[in-house]
């Protein structure tokens, strides 16, 4: 084939190369001479160079002699210099890299010409077999197909700038710098082995925006750009200077693509998808598409077939990257939020951020460093992990941090709970978790969200309660029962989840109330009627006679249920409440009315036991509650006496784009947390007991409640005892399943 690429970074001369070793002619257009670069290092994982080396030894051999290798991650944080070992890097020069490329594809053949523009892309389609559009993060041939493509271009929060400092750091450090304007960090790692002279670091400084600009170096050009920074951070620089590159302060860029090819058109590295730096993944990406492209054309019959493989391909890896390069980037905008930590708390914070590394990757790279951090958490012992310590709300001890989180089953009749809830909360409350959470108990049968949802309105509804809290008790001691107390609101006289989530009931519908006449669902959801004075009150009312019925049944915690788009969740939104009276209008206005509802409820509760509130963080869409917003939400329960904020998002219009993934709520939870030094509860997508004890070392919540892994295995919580070793008193097996507490043998005997 004739193989036209445009672009000649490392994704493009490598994609160059390996598309010349099949024998196709290549030709690469790069618009800047060979030795023109941006940046200075270049870090490499070892599958990616395991997959170089597999694709080509002879470019594998030529970076082997040219890495520099660390195992070391220096965090400096308020003068103390926490390091954390077992990480495994490997760096070069970005210029060298570039010439060991240049050096194959002139070897190979391939046709490299520089200081020279691409020529027009239909020129180029028409012309070769194969046209590769790896012309970076501004791709002027994406630019120019956008329609097929279809481009999201997102910019971060902070500004950075890359700088290089001439010697080589001992490790990946990482510094804060708390400064009069504002928090400031560097980047640093070593690319160049002082045996070659003095060696070599990249360096970048990143800051917030609003800090960028008060400390007036969006006014500097890049020499006085490179001295503030220098003399910012002296002593981790050694009293060097730091240089630039054609260095600019700039913000990242994240970009996604819908589709990366196009007929005989592909995208590849920062044209096709961008990760932040912060993880230290773009030349990786790159020269990993390179090797999925060049594979995938060797192996399909024709261009078009080797395109869609070779995106089936890279896109979950790319996606999964993205993801945790989102984290990991959303972690440094928030940094204010986290240098009030303790130094050993937030180090593991920072190693964890992205999610990538957790509580056992982290201990296996470094038992001693992890097991500090336990100990300054409080686990008494290198047999006790963070889940299975104590915690306490008001006058309620928990044995263990795991929550089963509340789970609606649509399952009772008129509102009573029957057999059903009796074994499924009591199969959970057996299966060792701290904490176990009703459904969303309905304080009406008007704030029923389905004909199956249980209440708490009537006496024999009670009565039914008080068998389930009394099973618990008895059965499952030391296991706490909490109820979750709500009301549907316009999402209410629908269908049970299985038969038509969110449907309208075919029949025997009832009226529905909400804060605004706005349905859930436009042109198929009951259009609710608008609450007056008068039903405002009478909602109080249900909400406190629930209440004392539920503290009567012996419930040991109450959660008022202000998520989700229910009753009180859509005061709180701007997108659900357009009330122009006192309840509505500003924040302050929307909480009004959630807040009289909490009072009520708080002066009926009994005063030891403790009362959270779960909020919607976010309505994942454009117009709907803040994350500033949630803080300001989170605040206000806290102050009205709230003991925790249970974090969760969404579910509050219809027309929602939640951005799913591993644990994708509980940046959210962290936030609230770290801004407001409140209790929190994280949920949302956490499915592992690792993910459960990072989040707990990290600070970034107290509680963690897991709901679809407890439906998979209602003793998900001894369980998780029983695969860490862990055999204390905080998830004890209930005497008739003792024998069971180790896994089965298997194999034959």
């Amino acid at each position: 084939m004739r193989v036209a690429v445009a672009g000649g970074g490392p994704g493009g001369l490598y994609a160059a190369a390996l598309l010349a070793r099949q024998g196709h002619t290549v030709d690469v257009w790069e618009r800047n001479a060979p030795d023109d670069t941006f940046g200075f290092g270049v870090v490499l994982s070892d599958e990616t160079l395991g997959g170089i080396e597999q694709a080509d030894a002879a470019v594998h051999a030529a970076l082997q002699r040219e890495f520099v290798r660390w195992d070391d991650i220096d965090v400096v944080h308020r003068g103390r210099v926490l390091t954390s070992g077992g990480h495994g890097f490997a760096a070069l020069g970005r210029r060298r890299l570039l010439a060991v490329l240049h050096a194959r594809c002139a070897e190979l053949g391939v046709r490299l010409h520089f200081r020279t523009a691409a020529p027009d892309v239909a020129r180029l389609r028409r012309e070769h077999d194969l046209v590769v559009a790896a012309d970076g993060v501004h791709s002027p041939v994406r630019t120019a197909h956008a329609d097929v493509f279809r481009p999201t271009v997102t910019t971060g929060r902070c500004r950075y700038i890359w700088l290089s400092a001439d010697f080589a750091f001992d490790a990946f450090r990482f510094e804060v710098a708390e400064t009069e304007h504002g928090v400031m960090q560097l980047h640093g790692y070593p690319y160049a082995r002082p045996a070659d002279g003095p060696g070599a670091s990249t360096v970048i400084v990143e800051m917030r925006e609003e800090v960028w600009r008060a400390a007036g170096l969006d006014r500097c050009d890049e020499a006085e750009s490179a001295a503030r920074c220098a003399k910012r951070f002296g002593e981790a620089l050694r009293g060097r200077d730091l240089y630039g590159n054609r260095s600019a302060w700039t913000a990242f860029r994240t970009v996604v693509n819908e589709r990366w090819s196009d007929g005989n058109l592909v995208l590849l590295g920062d044209a096709a998808h961008t990760a932040h730096f912060s993880v230290g993944s773009g030349t990786k990406l790159a020269v990993e598409d390179a090797l999925a492209l060049a594979g995938a054309v060797a192996a399909e019959p024709d261009v078009p077939t080797a395109l869609a493989a070779y995106e089936a391909e890279r896109r979950p890896a790319v996606a999964s990257t993205q993801r945790a390069a989102a984290a990991s980037m959303r972690w440094f905008e928030e940094l204010t939020g986290y240098v009030g930590q303790p130094a050993r708390q937030f180090a593991f914070n920072l190693l964890t951020r992205s999610r990538r590394v957790t509580h056992d990757n982290l201990r296996l790279r470094d038992p001693r460093f992890t097991r500090t951090v336990e100990e300054d958490f409080g686990c008494p012992d290198p047999a006790t992990p963070p889940m299975f310590t104590p915690y306490r709300l008001r006058g309620l001890t928990l044995r263990n941090r795991v929550v089963v989180s509340p789970m609606d089953m649509y399952s009772a009749e008129d509102g009573v709970p029957g057999d059903f809830h009796l074994v499924h909360l009591g199969a959970r409350a057996l299966g060792g978790a701290g904490l176990v959470m009703t459904e969303m108990v309905c304080v009406s049968a008007e704030g029923r969200i389905t004909p199956g949802c249980a209440g708490l309105w009537t006496e024999e509804q009670a009565d039914a309660w008080r068998r389930i809290t009394a099973f618990v008790h008895t059965r499952a001691p030391g296991t706490a029962l909490g109820v979750q107390l709500g009301h549907s609101g316009r999402k209410g006289s629908t269908r049970r989840m299985w038969e038509g989530m969110d449907e309208p009931l075919p029949e025997g519908n009832w009226p529905l109330v909400a804060p605004s006449a706005l349905p859930y669902l436009p042109g198929r959801s009951q259009v609710p009627r608008a609450l007056d004075t008068d039903d405002l009150a009478r909602i109080r009312q249900e909400f406190t006679g629930a209440a004392a019925r539920a503290a009567d049944c012996g419930f040991d915690l109450l959660e008022l249920h202000c998520a989700h788009g229910y009753l009180l969740s859509s005061f709180l939104s701007p997108l659900t409440n357009r009330r122009t009276d006192a309840y509505g209008g500003s924040l302050a206005g929307r909480l009004r009315f959630p807040l009289e509802v909490f009072d009520a409820v708080r002066a009926v509760w009994p005063a030891d036991r403790p009362m959270t509130v779960r909020i919607s963080a976010t309505d994942w869409a454009p117009g709907g509650t803040s994350e500033e917003d949630a803080v300001a939400v989170a605040a206000a329960f806290t102050e009205h006496g709230a003991d925790a904020i249970d974090v969760s998002t969404g579910q509050v219009v219809a027309d929602e784009a939640p951005e799913y993934g591993r644990s994708y709520q509980t940046p959210y939870a962290d936030r609230i947390r770290n801004a407001l030094g409140v209790p929190v509860v994280a949920v949302g997508a956490i499915s592992s007991w690792d993910d459960v004890n990072s989040l707990l070392l990290a600070g970034r919540a107290d509680l963690c409640a897991l709901a679809r892994p407890h439906l998979y295995d209602p003793h998900w919580t001894l369980h998780a005892a029983a695969e860490q070793g862990y055999e204390g008193p905080a998830a004890p097996w209930p005497a008739p399943y003792r024998a069971g507490n180790r896994r089965p043998p298997t194999g034959k005997g």
